[in-house]
């Protein structure tokens, strides 16, 4: 994984077969299936033109943008959430961190080893019992990892 992740960082459009090929170069045997595994598992894809890509997929919800025109003027106003994942040596571990717009204060933050809805709801209640805010945004990254609703007025 920490070999893909680099050539990936250095060759984003290459796909699983270029993948795969490029580490059976390095000396490593593996077949296509185990490169597509691994690919999914760190959430990677090659970039390149996708057909289609403005259509929204069937019985996919729309939630309106809560931010749209709307002027940051104070703290605890608008608060976000995301989350993101961070290589070790060992191997992988995911940072969910929730911050104030206005201030860009870190409110709270957690890591965990496995992609569990726990440690973002953690990060979340720690963040409500200093203060509520306004509005509370997050991307579509952290509803699939946390159950929460996309966005919310606290």
């Amino acid at each position: 994984m920490r070999l893909l992740d680099e050539q990936y960082t250095r060759t984003p459009f290459y796909g699983v077969l270029k993948m795969t090929a490029w580490l059976r170069e390095n000396g490593h045997p593996v077949n296509c299936k185990r490169v597509r595994r691994l690919l999914r598992l760190m959430g990677l894809e090659a970039i390149y033109p996708k057909p289609r890509l403005s259509l929204a997929s069937p019985g996919h919800q729309i939630y309106p943008y809560l931010l749209r025109g709307v002027k940051v003027t104070r703290v605890n106003q608008v608060w976000s959430a995301d989350i993101t994942y961070v290589r070790l040596l060992g191997g992988f571990v995911y940072l969910v961190a929730i911050i104030d717009w206005y201030s860009r204060y870190v409110l709270s933050w957690e890591v965990s080893t496995t992609m569990e809805s726990e440690f973002c709801t953690s990060a979340l209640t720690r963040s409500l019992q200093m203060a509520r805010p306004e509005i509370f945004n997050t991307d579509q990254g952290l509803l699939a990892a946390a159950g929460q609703s996309q966005s919310a007025s606290g």
